[in-house]
């Protein structure tokens, strides 16, 4: 059985979601969802598909599969936008539902060897520049 709550966006999608996110496709255990500030091209969120806090809630075979998901949504970045590094983020303090942040970094980017702004509010983009970034990561998954 699936656990949801109704006030989360990664488990209702839709105008919750819609506020933070695009959800591009399901994965074996999670959904992949493109982050919407976009000042690091390519961040996305892989959210696993129950509603539980942490990694430790859930089997060591889920587990595996969550991180296969985050690898194979991380292949994807790397090929399609080409980051010269991704880094890996799980919060959750106030958003109680497991995922973790895939945030490409660029050497000639804004924070390259500094601090982690977890939502600059800098870069938003039209429905069609957001289309193209999910077209490019799903041909590359």
């Amino acid at each position: 059985m699936i656990m949801k709550d109704a006030n989360c966006g990664y488990c209702m999608r839709g105008e919750l979601l819609d506020k933070f996110g695009i959800f591009i496709c399901d994965l074996k255990v999670s959904s992949l969802i493109l982050f919407r500030e976009q000042s690091k091209p390519g961040r996305c969120i892989v959210a696993y598909r129950d509603h539980v806090s942490e990694i430790v809630d859930i089997s060591p075979e889920e587990r595996s599969l969550f991180m296969e998901d985050v690898a194979r949504a991380a292949g994807a970045i790397h090929k399609a936008f080409h980051p010269d590094k991704l880094n890996y983020g799980a919060y959750g303090d106030t958003g109680c539902h497991l995922h973790m942040h895939l945030c490409p970094k660029y050497k000639d980017g804004d924070e390259w060897g500094g601090v982690f702004q977890m939502n600059p509010g800098k870069v938003y983009l039209t429905d069609a520049e957001y289309e193209e970034m999910i077209r490019k990561i799903k041909e590359n998954l």
